[in-house]
């Protein structure tokens, strides 16, 4: 396919911009559907006389329809995007910043999707649609998935679909509330996975920032202590990377710890520990749920974190050398290829 690309860059560079300006249209369309065109011009920048002319075409080809409600895609056009998928990623250079990053990074994979998150909302619902893809390559039945919070993974949540998979999953939160909108707390987004996907799930209804007086009686309940065994033996463990600052500032946390957060230079956040661009733990919040060291033993550990504003944060957590699945976005790939 790599000889073929570099010809049709040769001798048909408009055929190749063509090609991607329709993909990216079909990629808006199959995250916002039912989309209109006022909508989906706005999105990708382009004008609505223009997108007029591509659209026509596009249902012409029978890969979209135009209901009332808005633009949907049809089965072709499904099918044909996920071909043009790797073709696109060829084109834009994301499987070679793909391979850098895994090699670099030592990680078991890395999942480019095209964008920023950082300033385009549908990037994180097409680093949700990744995620929800090779959790279900991932899945032979039977697993249990552990789930972080926060707007990524309640993203993640959003592009969950049923499989027959799933039938057996049990969905269950990584940790406990944080304090924050309902819809971005672990709880929430185990549950919403659980029913989009038709699985199980249980709810760890306990306060993620606890006193070590208060933790060590909560971790005594039966009921706690049996979820919290089955929560660190999770398959799956599904979480995003927070800035340190905003994570400190999500959590409340007091003047003299957000002070120590400060001063130690911290720069990214997991699990309620707060690392150093070295990748060292600089303070750490007492939690309940998973824990650093659960990680080394657990099967499969997917991280999703996109916008270039994330690179320093990533790259500080992933000095834990854990073999990760990262899924990330072109911009915070190419600022974490600088960072390297």
């Amino acid at each position: 396919m790599k000889s073929l690309i570099d010809v049709q860059k040769k001798l048909l560079p408009d055929l190749l911009q063509v090609m991607q300006k329709r993909y990216q249209i079909l990629q808006n369309i199959r995250i916002m559907q039912p989309i209109g065109r006022r909508s989906l011009s706005n999105n990708l920048g382009i004008s609505e006389r223009v997108l007029r002319g591509e659209v026509q075409f596009l249902k012409e080809q029978n890969l979209i329809h135009i209901h009332p409600s808005g633009m949907t895609l049809t089965e072709e056009g499904s099918e044909l995007l996920n071909v043009l998928e790797e073709m696109i990623k060829e084109v834009s250079g994301l499987t070679v910043l793909e391979n850098t990053l895994k090699e670099k990074l030592k990680l078991k994979n890395v999942i480019i999707v095209s964008g920023n998150s950082d300033v385009s909302p549908w990037v994180k619902k097409e680093l949700g649609r990744a995620c929800v893809s090779t959790i279900k390559s991932l899945l032979k039945g039977n697993e249990t998935i552990a789930v972080a919070g926060g707007t990524t993974l309640a993203a993640v949540a959003e592009m969950m679909t049923p499989d027959k998979k799933h039938e057996n999953i049990l969905f269950v939160p990584a940790r406990g509330g944080l304090g924050e909108n309902v819809e971005n707390q672990a709880n929430s987004i185990c549950a919403k996975m659980a029913k989009r996907a038709n699985g199980n799930y249980r709810l760890l209804h306990v306060p993620d920032q606890l006193s070590k007086e208060a933790y060590q009686s909560i971790m005594e309940e039966p009921a706690i202590k049996e979820l919290i065994e089955i929560i660190r033996s999770s398959h799956i463990v599904l979480h995003g990377i927070g800035d340190a600052k905003t994570m400190a500032e999500r959590r409340k946390t007091t003047a003299s710890d957000f002070e120590k957060i400060e001063k130690n230079k911290a720069v990214g956040e997991a699990f309620g520990y707060y690392f150093n661009q070295d990748g060292e733990v600089v303070h750490k919040v007492q939690t309940a749920g998973i824990q650093l060291d659960d990680l080394k033993h657990i099967p499969c550990v997917i991280a999703v974190a996109g916008g270039a504003s994330k690179a320093k944060a990533i790259k500080a957590y992933m000095k834990q050398n854990i073999d990760h699945i990262l899924i990330t976005d072109e911009a915070a790939a190419k600022e974490l290829l600088r960072e390297l």
